[in-house]
């Protein structure tokens, strides 16, 4: 099942390239007009309560790096969104994870199906549906291996061993700490624009250029300054929240009719899972 480890690739390299663009701002000047927040955009301060503004008197950059150097210290979030893949097309996702292995959420491909995956750190618990079998772990099998592994594994909870096989490679994306490196070593060109609200929290918008992209990173302006949301307004690209920092990840095991992968030994349909 090596192609659902290419959602990970694919949120650590949209997270990097919003985070090292050499490119710098998206040619637009910074905004003035703060719908209220005076010293927000940059623009010159007329009252001495302004200066006391989110990120007043601090360049783009300086709040990028701010923001990354803080998400970066997280010990765990979530990412909420969609991503693209050169494999896959876009990719849905929504897993929260944090610095000790644990991951728990979903994943889906439009079109071409859905997984759910629990991972503790010890033991990798899936749910696939029938089009993620045949249209990502089935490809290049036999169609009547994939229709055992159909009938052996969709819709049901399957669990193997995560330091193991292919399932060490599926659960390798569930470590933050890999993520968070990413963040680390960059220099952002950005651009300070107005203020906006992100799943009721506020937030700066800064602009960011990398060629054709066109990217907003939205970081808080109350209490810790997370990045909030990144987005890239090129059709089809990716649109990602981060929330939940440093909340615990819910890895509690499913109970009831639970396939234990490790005890079927080679019997799996031909299908890795």
């Amino acid at each position: 099942m090596r192609r659902t480890t290419l959602a990970a690739l694919c949120i650590t390299a949209s997270l990097a390239l919003t985070a090292c663009n050499p490119t710098g701002g998206d040619g637009k000047k910074d905004d003035k007009s703060q719908g209220g927040w005076s010293g927000v955009g940059g623009g010159a301060s007329k009252k001495p309560a302004e200066s006391k503004a989110p990120f007043a008197g601090e360049s783009g950059p300086d709040i990028v790096d701010k923001a990354l150097e803080t998400t970066g210290d997280a010990k765990s979030l979530r990412v909420k969104g969609t991503a693209p893949d050169d494999e896959m097309g876009l990719i849905n996702m929504d897993l929260a994870l944090d610095t000790e292995g644990n991951c728990a959420g979903t994943m889906s491909v439009p079109d071409q199906g859905s997984l759910e995956l629990i991972n503790d750190g010890k033991t990798l618990h899936m749910k696939l549906d029938e089009k993620f079998i045949r249209s990502q772990v089935g490809k290049g099998q036999p169609a009547g291996e994939v229709d055992a592994a159909v009938d052996m594994m969709a819709d049901r909870w399957v669990k193997t061993d995560a330091t193991s096989g292919q399932a060490k490679q599926m659960a390798s994306f569930c470590d933050l700490d890999a993520l968070l490196k990413e963040f680390t070593g960059a220099r952002s060109m950005a651009r300070k624009g107005k203020p906006a609200t992100i799943g009721g929290k506020k937030a700066i918008t800064l602009h960011e250029n990398d060629g054709k992209d066109r990217y907003k990173i939205y970081v808080a302006a109350e209490g810790e300054p997370y990045l909030l949301r990144i987005t890239n307004e090129a059709p089809g690209q990716e649109s990602i929240d981060f929330l939940d920092f440093d909340k615990p990840v819910d890895t509690t095991a499913p109970t009831g009719d639970v396939l234990d992968m490790d005890k079927l030994g080679g019997n799996s349909g031909g299908i890795d899972a």
